[in-house]
Formats: C-alpha cells, sequence, structure tokens
C-alpha cells in the first residue's frame, strides 16, 4: 500500500534560473470562457512603458484553486505578520489589478 502512495507522489523539479523568480508589482488579469491569463508586469517609477515579464494560462477551475490557495495564504500571514494595508486605488497612475474582461489589444 505505501509503495502505491509513493507512486501517486508528483515530483516537482525547480530549477536553479526559475528558482530565481521575477519581480513584479502589477498583474493584469483578463479571461475568456474557456481560460484566465495572468499577466505580471514590473512597472518601473518615470519610465512610461512596461513590459510584461512573466504570462500564467490558467483554466477557470484552476483559476479558482489559485484564488483559494491565495486566500488560505494571505489568512496564514496576516495571523503571524498583521492585516496587509489594502491600497487599491492609491496611486490614480497605475491601473487597476485586474480589467475581467478580453485581453486589451496593443
Amino acid at each position: 500500500m505505501e509503495d502505491q502512495k509513493n507512486n501517486n507522489q508528483l515530483q516537482i523539479e525547480l530549477t536553479e534560473d526559475i528558482a530565481q523568480g521575477t519581480y513584479s508589482n502589477l498583474a493584469i488579469i483578463t479571461h475568456s470562457s474557456s481560460e484566465f491569463v495572468l499577466d505580471f508586469v514590473r512597472v518601473m517609477p518615470g519610465i512610461p512603458k512596461a513590459n510584461v515579464k512573466s504570462r500564467v494560462i490558467l483554466t477557470p477551475e484552476h483559476a479558482k484553486r489559485l484564488l483559494m490557495a491565495l486566500q488560505d495564504n494571505i489568512q496564514k500571514y496576516e495571523a503571524v505578520n498583521g492585516t496587509i494595508k489594502n491600497v487599491r486605488g492609491h496611486d490614480p497612475l497605475l491601473p487597476p489589478m485586474s480589467f475581467g474582461g478580453p485581453a486589451p489589444i496593443a
């Protein structure tokens, strides 16, 4: 029975270059009927142009699982570190974190 458990475990590898991560201070979320697209952008002060640094495409079911996992982790974080301030709308020069519709045409 234990051998069967080990066969069902997923081994996830994290390469060194991916482990470094990519900093993002803006997320643009769009969706269609079959997928959610998360674009992660790094906006630099005083620079009017910003490039997407990473794009993640999810099914609606996986997007909802991600939402639940983020909510769970934020609750755990705040239990230890205190409430995270809500800064939505803090800087009127930055776009909102989510557009909620089809991807904008560049």
